[in-house]
């Protein structure tokens, strides 16, 4: 972690806590969002399975890729905290769902390609994701506590 924050270091000073932990979520993201899009590109053109099983494929495929990348990288947590990981999962499958329910609102109702579908899911469901795993999943134990 402490490689990180070097890299993130900016002429001599480092940015702050929070700059820095959104910069990783954002990075972390953007590989977990390009693991669960080509995943899902995948499943859907090779292996011909329908948007929505194929959405779900890449959501599998990326939900690893997120949480232990955020444990460890974005909020500086333990990756095998049992409590952590049911509210990661929670998080999780709020994401999956808002996920689904876009990429069927775009492919069944709207009859938008699947590719053009997927804009809404790589685009909203990261910032849904960032402020529920903030202030729920791997927020810090005492602030949930009350006692900040």
């Amino acid at each position: 972690m402490l490689g990180l924050r070097q890299a993130i270091a900016t002429r001599g000073r480092t940015i702050s806590p929070e700059l820095r932990q959104v910069a990783t979520f954002g990075v972390i993201g953007v590989v977990a969002t390009a693991t669960h899009a080509a995943a899902a590109l995948l499943a859907n053109h090779q292996l011909g399975l329908k948007p929505i099983v194929a959405n779900f494929v890449g959501y599998l495929c990326a939900v690893s890729v997120s949480y232990f990348g955020n444990a460890r990288l974005t909020f500086g947590r333990r990756a095998m905290h049992g409590p952590q990981i049911l509210r990661f999962i929670l998080v999780s499958l709020a994401g999956l769902a808002l996920s689904q329910a876009l990429t069927f609102t775009c492919t069944e109702l709207l009859h938008l390609p699947f590719k053009i579908a997927l804009i809404p899911v790589v685009t909203l469901v990261p910032i849904f994701s960032f402020v529920l795993s903030k202030i729920y999943a791997f927020a810090d134990p005492a602030a949930r506590r009350g006692k900040a």
